[in-house]
């Protein structure tokens, strides 16, 4: 088993394109060729890319592209169909959300995802990506260049694999679309080393006549800062918050920079996490944004004619939702966590511990306060490896 997951990931690893470009790079670019060595395991897309974006420019643009932020819990899913038929899926969920991701597609009308992307290799949001990618015919698959050895990432692979696709890598300068006034491209990840996978996660920019939208997967505040160092056009009027509303992501000046009028928050009821965080909340809400979350509002439809942006709530079409109290939050002050001065918190379910200004505590019901240390391991719990406290 190891050593199938070991070719899969040297057949990733040499089918991606590398590297971070700051130029714009558009997917005419072809990607690299397969060898004749049984780790190249993953072959070439059938249709080449720069003939599919001349089909793309010879046709009429329409009227509309509707954004689809997905009820899948604690987890990310978003389909984006574009004025020409075409469509796009940015992560499906964790594994047990592929076949409902499956069946809301084909709710919609899909046939064909004609571009897949899997922001990063965490399984809340490529865990129904090998579902999507069996049940449809697939154009062109983007992914960035991070790898795990997890059964989930495996499972994609192999899907990739069986259906003889081509991975291309998603990086800041990589162009997807450029279709007169429809633009779609990536403006993260801008480097080729992170320790936290979070940060690999490919951000998207949809630009339609005066309206955009940013997807920003799970990118948190290092991937926010080089965003914002590589001058590339942020604003949008649509921001899908990063980490399921962590602390981690949204910084103020990220915020500033994108300047939305609308935020979307995928999260789950209750989750271990405590997403989204109050300072997260509160931010978004001082900045005079209208917060949509998928476990209030359930799936949360955006429709654009270039113009102008319409709302629309489905409810829960995925995932039991919370009571609906609103999705917006009067504003707040930076709250002192109840019993965690000079100590720690433990997470009762990973039995992990952390210090207090930890971006990944977990929520109040499910937390455990130590005063030292020391009696945080003798409880049986160990030290979180982002905070190392």
């Amino acid at each position: 088993m190891k050593r199938n997951i070991f070719i899969l990931i040297l057949a990733f690893l040499l089918t991606v394109l590398t590297g971070c470009s700051s130029s714009n790079t558009s997917t005419s670019d072809q990607p690299a060729t397969n060898t004749e060595s049984k780790a190249s395991a993953i072959p070439s897309v059938s249709q080449p890319v720069n003939q599919e974006s001349r089909q793309l420019n010879s046709q009429p643009l329409e009227s509309r592209v509707k954004v689809h932020f997905l009820d899948v819990g604690q987890a990310d899913s978003i389909l984006v169909q574009f004025p020409d038929g075409r469509n796009m899926l940015v992560d499906a969920g964790n594994n047990d959300d592929g076949p409902a991701v499956v069946e809301y597609l084909q709710k919609q009308g899909v046939k064909k995802i004609d571009y897949l992307v899997g922001t990063h290799p965490h399984e809340d949001h490529i865990g129904g990506l090998d579902n999507v990618i069996r049940a449809f015919n697939i154009g062109q698959v983007y992914m960035p260049r991070a790898t795990t050895t997890t059964k989930t990432f495996e499972d994609v692979l192999l899907a990739v694999k069986d259906k003889g696709l081509k991975i291309f890598t998603a990086k800041a300068g990589v162009t997807i679309l450029d279709q007169g006034s429809l633009k779609v491209n990536f403006v993260a990840p801008c480097s080729s080393n992170y320790e936290d996978l979070n940060n690999w996660s490919a951000v998207t920019r949809i630009q339609y006549g005066s309206t955009a939208f940013l997807l920003t997967g799970d990118a948190e505040a290092q991937s926010e800062e080089e965003m914002l160092a590589s001058g590339v056009d942020l604003k949008a009027n649509v921001l899908k918050v990063g980490h399921h509303g962590s602390s981690s992501s949204t910084t103020r000046a990220f915020l500033k920079a994108v300047a939305p009028k609308y935020a979307v928050i995928s999260v789950g009821t209750g989750n271990d996490y405590g997403h989204p965080h109050k300072e997260t909340l509160a931010k978004l809400t001082n900045a005079g944004v209208h917060v949509y979350r998928t476990d209030r509002d359930g799936t949360v439809v955006f429709t654009s004619n270039g113009k102008n942006i319409t709302v629309e709530k489905l409810g829960s079409t995925i995932k039991p939702r919370a009571p609906d109290t609103g999705s917006t939050v009067a504003p707040v002050a930076p709250v002192a966590l109840a019993g965690s001065a000079g100590g720690y918190i433990g997470n009762k379910n990973s039995k992990k511990f952390h210090l207090p200004s930890c971006s990944t505590l977990p929520a109040e019901y499910n937390r455990v306060y130590f005063k030292t240390r020391d009696e945080a391991v003798s409880a049986g719990y160990v030290p979180c490896k982002r905070c190392n406290p």
